[in-house]
């Protein structure tokens, strides 16, 4: 179906924008997005709000604080994404510069499943803990809390993720979408409501006038930049100034061992970072760890600070990187397969997609179901076996229709079919008992075609219009590639009538471009496709900085087109 363009209305802000010297291609594209003044881009650290705000958070000071002066044991109960592995990172590192004893356990997605289980409170408590400190999980780990109380371990829960009807007891919460928290963003990332923790608790030493209350917070910011982008999390202002302040970071050279290695063997550097960079290129190659191996990889790479050691567990995690596309492609092609096989009729009928497969790696499902999602405008969950022969399934969701709260839907209408379930609008995962899953494939069917109705939907792709003759530049691009864009906050992308000069195809899977615009040419990438383009077309792209061998060039990269 070809795409179907939405362009973005223009902000209130845009004169007072340019008034204040931002050019007006760039001016269009942030008033576009809410904002109305140049202070709204002021990325100062001193800009954040304070962390007595975020609920529990002085309540988790104390506690830290009292196990640090009395050496109790702390360990940190990571998960086995990039956000959970940063989280993980950032606390072991913050902590045991405040003086505390620290260590760590993570869960085995195929294993254990994900949060702070009663299983995983047994391998805890194997390192005598006084304390757990759960990050990016924990607020649905109602059980898992209840079996630490009983040996007598406290629990300290970092989380963002949305509660279910009751949380966990007796624990301290943290987490800004818990009931009664002011905190002026619920977009934190689980590294964010970390850092926050940290930051409460590096004043509550300075308060009791203990050590650890001097230690510079601000080193352990390109792991916060890193997990909040791979996370996905949108980018509300409190998050852009922490990745901003993370990206100043690495732009300087102060990259933590392991991220600097993680470009590295990606063939990029640290000080190019951009926020895309964090997602595309650093991000996947940390979330393969947990995908097909063990995140304690990961977790080391960004804790070492040998730079040795660092880019020897960078280039393993590169290697599981590669795996991790082949299955990818593999399992698409399949997933591609069974939708085929329903029908052209049948499938067009339909609001969301759900399949699954025996041969499926549990790992990969979430990247398979993102695919499946962009390529068909739907909500799309994928399921593969988990160890136990539950099916295991993760999902994508579209703009309008929250994941989250649709398969909370269905154990309302269905209450057998789903065993656990959890996330945000856009990404959720969900466990289901051996056995067929038709039954929730009908049910979730059900659940969004009453939120979105039933039949085809075009392909929609976001855009911030035509770009002037002489707008389209590298100045453009170079003021783009300098604020921070994300999830809720797009980056840029224009469209425009382009004449196709050259094409080629590149690494197999891929077009090199050179296209003309307002009589101006030039070069262009097109991922994932190699089909050949008619000699004009109408296309939506982003200016970005190409840099080969010391030179910075303009480049456009094509996100839709179809025949002019």
């Amino acid at each position: 179906m070809t795409p179907a363009i939405a362009r973005r209305p223009r902000g209130d802000g845009e004169a007072a924008l340019v008034a204040a010297g931002v050019m007006p291609a760039l001016a269009r594209v942030l008033a576009a997005r809410g904002v109305r003044a140049t202070a709204e881009l002021d990325h100062a650290f001193t800009a954040l709000p304070r962390p007595d705000v975020l609920l529990g958070a002085e309540a988790a000071a104390r506690r830290l604080a009292d196990a640090i002066a009395a050496r109790e044991r702390i360990v940190v109960v990571a998960d086995y994404d990039a956000d959970g592995a940063t989280a993980c990172a950032a606390a072991l590192r913050g902590l045991r510069a405040m003086g505390g004893v620290v260590d760590f356990v993570v869960p085995n997605r195929f294993v254990h499943g994900y949060g702070l289980t009663p299983a995983i409170v047994d391998q805890a408590a194997a390192l005598e803990p006084a304390l757990l400190v759960t990050v990016d999980n924990g607020i649905a780990s109602v059980d898992g809390v209840a079996a630490a109380a009983a040996r007598g371990i406290d629990v300290l829960i970092t989380d963002h993720h949305l509660p279910g009807p009751a949380l966990p007891a007796p624990a301290i919460v943290v987490n800004p979408n818990q009931p009664g928290c002011g905190f002026p963003s619920r977009a934190l990332a689980g590294v964010g409501v970390l850092f926050y923790v940290l930051a409460a608790t590096r004043a509550e030493l300075r308060r009791r006038g203990a050590p650890g209350g001097d230690i510079a917070l601000g080193v352990l910011l390109d792991l916060v930049a890193l997990g909040t982008v791979a996370d996905v999390v949108p980018l509300d202002r409190v998050n852009r100034i922490l990745v901003a302040q993370g990206l100043a970071r690495l732009r300087t050279g102060r990259a933590a061992p392991g991220i600097a290695a993680l470009f590295a063997v990606a063939g990029r550097r640290a000080e190019d970072a951009t926020a895309a960079d964090l997602g595309f290129v650093a991000g996947p190659r940390l979330n393969a760890a947990g995908r097909l191996d063990d995140m304690t990889l990961g977790i080391r790479c960004l804790v070492t600070d040998d730079a040795d050691e660092a880019h020897a567990l960078a280039s393993t995690l590169d290697g599981l990187n590669r795996e991790r596309r082949a299955l990818e492609a593999t399992m698409e092609e399949q997933a591609l397969a069974l939708i085929a096989g329903l029908g052209d009729d049948a499938f067009a009928d339909r609001a969301s997609i759900a399949i699954a497969h025996d041969d499926w790696h549990p790992g990969v499902v979430g990247i398979v179901a993102s695919r499946l999602k962009d390529r068909f405008a739907r909500p799309a969950i994928v399921f593969a076996r988990g160890p136990d022969g539950a099916w295991r399934g993760s999902g994508r969701s579209v703009p309008g229709f929250h994941l989250r709260d649709a398969l909370d839907g269905v154990t309302k209408r269905a209450p057998a079919l789903v065993a656990r379930f959890g996330g945000h609008a856009m990404a959720a995962g969900v466990t289901l008992a051996p056995g067929p899953i038709d039954g929730f494939v009908e049910v979730f069917e059900a659940v969004t075609a009453d939120a979105l109705g039933r039949g085809p939907r075009a392909r929609v792709t976001d855009s911030d219009g035509p770009l002037a003759p002489g707008e389209l530049t590298l100045a453009l691009a170079r003021a783009i590639e300098h604020e921070v864009w994300g999830q809720g906050f797009p980056p840029p992308a224009f469209d425009d009538a382009l004449a196709v000069v050259e094409q080629r195809t590149v690494g197999s899977h891929h077009t090199r471009l050179v296209v003309e615009h307002a009589g101006t040419r030039h070069a262009a990438m097109l991922f994932r496709s190699t089909a050949p383009l008619p000699q004009r077309i109408r296309a939506v792209y982003r200016p970005e900085v190409n840099r080969w061998q010391g030179l910075e060039t303009l480049q456009l990269t094509i996100a839709a087109w179809w025949p002019e």
